[in-house]
């Protein structure tokens, strides 16, 4: 069943179609690449003449195709339409781009802006190095906070009770046999990365994936993204990554902070 956010049950001006409508797009992921009627009406958790009409709508518009001989339900690249305006209205990437591009070519290693969305950080932005990194992760990827560097970083801007309640309410799941699920070890790993002014991620989601990330504060002073360069274990230990690279990603967030400050 898709994730939703939670809503007033009795809000009239909610519109229950489009809320059916947008979970059947955000069913399609790599486990379901193509799906049949009744495998869309068992993801999204709605009947299955609902799921028909939700379909029909979307293929009508350009959204869905129907394989001619398999007879299952796949997303077309219309549905990328919608991610793209928002990466085109996003200010804040236009503004990093260039502070991205430098922190690529001086690390010689990969460089991403994500912002934050309830409990995850969305690749929002990513420069690739030409050296090999274990780990893919295209623009509108979700990592969790609690884990990632990324997370990290944001999480330790945020007042001490607003971080603590966010990771009350994430799934502290054991991702590799290195990931921190107990809160109060995670608390002092913020309180940490709140003093240096960066965060770090070694092997906790992916085994082979170290990443120093610090955050991107607004006018108002508040944690809006945060970047983070991704350093193979294959390449660096922890140590020589806080030392070499920790410095300049803490430079680019303070020179992408600045920036947007003086647009907001």
């Amino acid at each position: 069943m898709i994730d939703t956010p939670p809503r007033a049950v009795s809000d009239l001006l909610f519109n229950q179609s489009l809320e059916k409508g947008l979970a059947v797009l955000r069913a399609f992921n790599a486990q379901r690449r193509t799906m049949t009627l009744a495998d869309v009406a068992e993801a999204t958790a709605i009947t299955k003449s609902s799921a028909q009409r939700m379909i029909y709508t979307l293929e009508t518009l350009g959204y869905v195709k129907k394989h001619p001989k398999t007879r299952r339900y796949q997303l077309t690249p219309k549905v990328m339409e919608v991610g793209y305006n928002y990466l085109e209205a996003d200010t804040l990437v236009d503004v990093a781009n260039p502070f991205l591009a430098e922190l690529t070519n001086t690390t010689g290693e990969t460089t991403n802006l994500t912002e934050p969305y309830a409990l995850e950080m969305v690749y929002v932005a990513r420069f690739v190095s030409h050296k090999f990194i274990p780990i893919h992760m295209p623009i509108g990827s979700r990592i969790p906070m609690y884990c990632t560097a990324s997370g990290r970083a944001y999480l330790s801007r945020l007042a001490e009770a607003e971080a603590r309640a966010l990771l009350l309410s994430s799934q502290l799941t054991m991702r590799t046999q290195h990931t921190k699920t107990d809160i109060e070890e995670i608390m002092s790993v913020l309180a940490v990365a709140r003093e240096k002014g960066y965060a770090y991620n070694n092997e906790e989601l992916f085994l082979g994936d170290l990443t120093i990330a610090a955050p991107i504060i607004s006018s108002r002073g508040a944690a809006v993204a945060a970047v983070h360069v991704v350093a193979p274990t294959s390449r660096w230990t922890l140590e020589e990554a806080e030392n070499k690279i920790g410095p300049l990603v803490l430079e680019c967030a303070r020179s992408i902070s600045n920036s947007i400050r003086t647009l907001t």
